[in-house]
């Protein structure tokens, strides 16, 4: 089976020139699917020879049969759950090699001490060496053959790269000393990536002007046409507005941005040096909160939303019935926002308010707000009204803890004011979250960006534990009723 195991990868994974990276994840999953199904039925069959022959020793039954089908299942759907929580299919072309041999070993240390515990409670002790030899046999057989089949996709990943049978679009944007410093050394010390050419925004222009692909006005077709996957902003001189402008522009189309560090990012600690041959880049991209964390904040927003729709539907009725009858006009309300990457999607609400009250012209709200109707006012006071925004949680629109995601007619008047509100696109907005708390309803452009600045902090503090901690603050106000 081990045998027939390594063929089938080394034929389907190794040689494959067809193999993208599109596919990079897919090929992982495989590979572990693939690995924990072979390691489990080989543990079987250790635990049957070893254990059942110490047991029974008249009885020669060499392959098992106690819930085999069913632990044949299970135990894959497993390794997969853990393998996600520990943040490795995240960003999978990111993994370096030695966050690949951590992140298996300590994955599978987990697995196995969990199953080593879940067959303790259904074997009969008869001498606890067993157990020791079982779990170091299941750790040892699921990191080999986990780690294993890693390593060969990610150094066929790496040999890709090397080979330019895959590459990294890049974009550099600005065509001065800076922006030719940058295409230089790129070119030189990263294989994995290809200057695919400059976009001007200098009146200097010392690139060669056949790589000079547009402007700023045609941003769109140029990164769209040339599939580009990183775009690095390399201005000669820039203000805060003008690298906020630009970083506007790029956001939605969901690629890496880096820009060249100022005094400031050097001073603070932002410029990072991934490559010692190459100038130490600021990414405006990257979340500062480990894999594994976003991961398990993912999975915490699913399992929170499903059991808080399910437990809260009897509350859910009750207050559809009471809207439907309080005033016309239907129980939900959806309002187009801006969310992750900056592209749009339909919160949903309970409506609070008259129907029409806006009549096409957005107005900020206000605790005596003559527009909102009686049941609307207990339902802002409590937050009951955010209940129905778990759908949005789920549909993977929002997360439980993040911004308060805006319309886009008040983001307009805020980036005149604060032209780093595009920061926030780089996580999923939330249903509560620091900034709120702090300044609760916003009710003006003064009041927004105030919040905003909260939330900016919540984006450089982002961790499980910041989370938590909203989440006891956020409960705490939905309890008092200081929801207005």
């Amino acid at each position: 089976m081990t045998v027939i195991y390594f063929q089938f990868f080394f034929k389907n994974f190794v040689i494959s020139e067809r193999m993208n990276k599109k596919k990079l994840l897919y090929h992982y999953l495989i590979s572990d699917i693939l690995a924990s199904l072979v390691v489990w039925v080989l543990f079987m069959i250790f635990r049957k020879i070893v254990n059942d022959a110490a047991i029974f020793e008249n009885v020669q039954i060499f392959f098992p049969n106690y819930n085999y089908f069913s632990s044949l299942i299970l135990f894959p759907l497993s390794c997969i759950v853990v393998h996600y929580l520990s943040g490795f299919y995240l960003y999978p072309e990111k993994l370096s090699g030695i966050k690949i041999f951590f992140t298996t070993f300590v994955a599978c240390l987990i697995i196995s001490i969990v199953i080593f515990f879940v067959l303790m409670l259904d074997d009969i002790v008869v001498s606890y060496k067993y157990y020791y030899y079982s779990l170091a046999v299941l750790f040892g057989l699921l990191f080999l053959f986990t780690y294993l089949p890693r390593l060969i996709i990610y150094s066929n990943v790496k040999s890709n790269y090397r080979s330019k049978k895959w590459t990294i679009p890049t974009l550099i944007i600005g065509t001065g000393h800076n922006a030719l410093r940058i295409g230089n050394e790129l070119a030189k010390a990263a294989p994995e990536k290809t200057v695919v050419g400059y976009v001007e925004t200098d009146h200097e222009k010392l690139v060669p002007s056949e790589m000079i692909l547009g402007n700023l006005h045609q941003i769109d077709k140029v990164v769209e046409k040339n599939n580009i996957q990183e775009a690095i902003i390399a201005l000669d001189q820039t203000d805060d507005y003008q690298l906020f402008s630009i970083i506007n522009l790029l956001y939605r189309f969901n690629i890496d941005i880096q820009f060249t560090p100022r005094l400031y990012e050097i001073l603070t600690g932002s410029a990072r040096i991934n490559n010692l041959s190459i100038s130490p880049l600021v990414s405006i991209t990257d979340i500062k909160m480990p894999d594994w964390e976003q991961s398990v904040k993912r999975a915490f927003d699913i399992v929170f939303s499903l059991l808080a729709l399910i437990l809260l539907s009897p509350v859910l009725l009750y207050f559809m019935i009471r809207i439907k009858a309080d005033s016309k006009g239907p129980v939900f309300y959806l309002q187009e926002r801006i969310g992750r990457y900056g592209r749009p999607f339909n919160i949903i609400k309970f409506r609070t308010m008259f129907e029409g009250s806006e009549n096409g012209v957005p107005r900020l709200s206000n605790p005596n707000d003559s527009r909102i109707t009686n049941i609307g006012k207990k339902l802002r006071k409590y937050r009951i009204d955010e209940i129905p925004q778990f759908i949005n949680v789920l549909l993977g629109h929002m997360s439980i803890v993040g911004p308060r995601p805006e319309r886009r007619y008040y983001i307009q008047q805020i980036v005149q004011e604060a032209p780093y509100y595009c920061l926030l696109y780089k996580i999923r907005p939330g249903l509560t979250s620091w900034g709120p708390i702090r300044i609760g309803y916003s009710d003006s452009i003064e009041k927004m960006i105030e919040r905003l600045n909260y939330d900016i902090i919540y984006l450089e503090s982002m961790s499980l534990i910041t989370d938590l901690k909203i989440l006891l603050l956020t409960l705490e106000i939905i309890f008092k009723g200081k929801g207005v």
